[in-house]
């Protein structure tokens, strides 16, 4: 039986001139439905391509990309579209959060496409954003500005956060907050949230052992080795 994911010798090829850049070549891997996946490597080794590929914000040269049966590489732009709207989440590295509307907005202007999205307030105040509901991006630190972004992909409530986003959810988390403020997040977001409700056994044991980790002093976990949990 395949994974809920599986690349099967993905290729993705960029032409500037007459150079042909091979971004990724031939990637093949399987995750779970629940599963928690890190793609680690070098600078340029193709992380972003691979990522970008699975999220449909680009399209594989080559191969095959198969999501909950459906293999996405078939399908047209408009589907692609329908694709990242409706079941992926993201959190993007520099935010992209539009400067004339406030934090409120941001979120809540994502989830006017969404078919069963959360409560933009609750999600902002759960990510401790409470008081700045109406200051707009500009009025915000970059960590304020990093849970803006991470409340806008809680609050789609999409069925693939669990892809590859919730650690990256977690991790940026973890980069804007404090150790202990990760903690009381994880607690209460994940641990007790809308995501504990509808958590694989995976999740339910990778966050209390995360909140351990990160209570006993460690950084936090780039991977987790499931067979020690």
């Amino acid at each position: 039986m395949g994974g809920f994911v599986t690349l099967e010798d993905v290729k993705k090829r960029y032409r500037m001139g007459e150079v042909e850049i091979m971004a990724a070549d031939g990637i093949d891997f399987q995750i779970n439905q629940g599963e928690f996946a890190v793609v680690v490597g070098p600078s340029g080794a193709g992380k972003t391509t691979v990522l970008n590929i699975l999220g449909g914000m680009d399209t594989a040269s080559e191969g095959r990309v198969i999501v909950d049966g459906q293999d996405i590489t078939s399908y047209s732009q408009k589907q692609l579209t329908a694709y990242r709207r409706d079941d992926i989440g993201f959190v993007f590295q520099f935010y992209n959060l539009i400067p004339n509307l406030t934090a409120l907005e941001n979120v809540e202007l994502a989830l006017q496409i969404c078919k069963d999205p959360m409560d933009a307030r609750e999600v902002l105040e759960e990510v401790g954003l409470g008081a700045r509901l109406n200051n707009f991006p500009a009025q915000l630190s970059g960590g304020e500005q990093q849970r803006v972004s991470i409340a806008r992909a809680l609050a789609k409530n999409p069925k693939a956060n669990h892809l590859y986003t919730v650690w990256q959810l977690m991790y940026d988390v973890w980069q804007a907050l404090s150790a202990d403020e990760t903690i009381a997040l994880l607690e209460e977001v994940l641990a007790e949230g809308a995501f504990q409700k509808q958590a694989a056994p995976h999740i339910q044991k990778a966050i209390p052992w995360t909140i351990e980790q990160l209570r006993a002093g460690q950084e936090f976990p780039s991977n987790i080795s499931w067979s020690k949990l």
